[in-house]
């Protein structure tokens, strides 16, 4: 369905959003990419830009979102404000009040350019935690809504307009709660930098920077890498219209010390790995519970958590080798 099809990604500068530009203008699509660069970088874009289209705009500007919805048949709108724990946990205005406005945006210029189907990019952290033991959320553990962070809410508040938008103008649209995706073109910044890329950035600079993991290192969460994350995306928006979530996560469930002791090997350095136990941990133990996700997009990821994770590390040591 994919060849010539006119599609724009919101954020597409970005981790998952490039590789989705990668992946649907390798299958013939018509790419358009609205991105304000301000997280993402034209870097993660290398030897596409000659096959798509990319527009700089500011997505909290509602004139904007309609000129990147001219001539579109599917959107899937992955601009966020967004960070690891340590960023979500501090920002909580500018965590929230961009998003808010790109999505309530980003659904109307949908409705008034009449776009075929929508996506928006949810997130695991809609769920709040039930309990101290592996907490497997279900679709159906949102509500009632308990949301640790202001994103999480963020992410919640964009679903329901997705479903409304769907009742009240009948735009056809599904949003996928993404758990835990991780891989090459994530950023590595230490400001904002998920868990993966944050121990590998610090295993690359070691000793420089010290290896240190927020907590105590037994939370545990399922990695989902960023190639499947992009199937998963394309199954949704192709097999979902009627505004509900989805979870796209793995079932290889690791702990965060595991994850820390894999770096380390791979790093081949002797590394001495502290734990920080006033850190920002987030949920403790959760995964995606994906039988919904099996059955709906007939679907499970097929890359290995270690196989992902290496593919990642050689891609950080490249780009930071060549900053250096």
């Amino acid at each position: 369905m994919w060849h010539s099809a006119r599609v724009l990604i919101t954020g597409g500068a970005g981790f998952i959003g490039s590789h989705l530009v990668e992946r649907l203008s390798g299958d013939g699509a018509l790419v358009r990419v609205a991105d304000n660069l301000s997280r993402g970088s034209l870097d993660n874009l290398t030897g596409l830009l000659n096959k798509i289209e990319f527009v700089k705009l500011d997505l909290t500007d509602a004139e904007d979102c309609v000129k990147a919805c001219e001539g579109i048949e599917y959107v899937f709108h992955l601009a966020a404000s967004v960070g690891g724990i340590q960023y979500i946990k501090k920002e909580n205005v500018g965590g929230s009040t961009p998003s808010l406005l790109m999505n309530t945006n980003m659904l109307e210029a949908a409705r008034r350019k009449d776009v075929k189907r929508f996506l928006f990019a949810s997130s695991a952290c809609v769920y709040g935690e039930k309990s101290l033991e592996l907490n497997r959320f279900a679709e159906s553990d949102a509500f009632p809504a308990n949301p640790a962070t202001t994103y999480g809410w963020t992410k919640l508040m964009g679903e329901i307009q997705c479903h409304s938008y769907l009742l009240d103008y009948g735009i056809k649209s599904c949003s996928a709660r993404i758990f835990n995706a991780f891989g090459e073109n994530e950023s590595l910044d230490q400001r904002s930098a998920h868990v993966i890329p944050s121990l590998i950035r610090k295993a690359i600079n070691y000793p420089q920077e010290p290896f240190t993991v927020f907590g105590d290192g037994k939370q545990e969460r399922a990695f989902l890498y960023v190639k499947n994350c992009v199937e998963g995306l394309m199954r949704c928006i192709e097999r979902i219209a009627d505004g509900s979530a989805i979870n796209l996560g793995s079932k290889e469930v690791v702990s965060i010390r595991y994850v820390a002791e894999q770096v380390v090997s791979l790093s081949e350095k002797n590394i001495k790995i502290q734990y920080d136990l006033s850190g920002p941990q987030g949920t403790h133990r959760y995964c995606a519970d994906t039988t919904k996700m099996e059955e709906v997009l007939g679907w499970r990821p097929g890359t290995p958590f270690l196989n992902g994770l290496r593919n990642t590390f050689d891609w950080a040591r490249r780009k930071i080798d060549v900053a250096a």
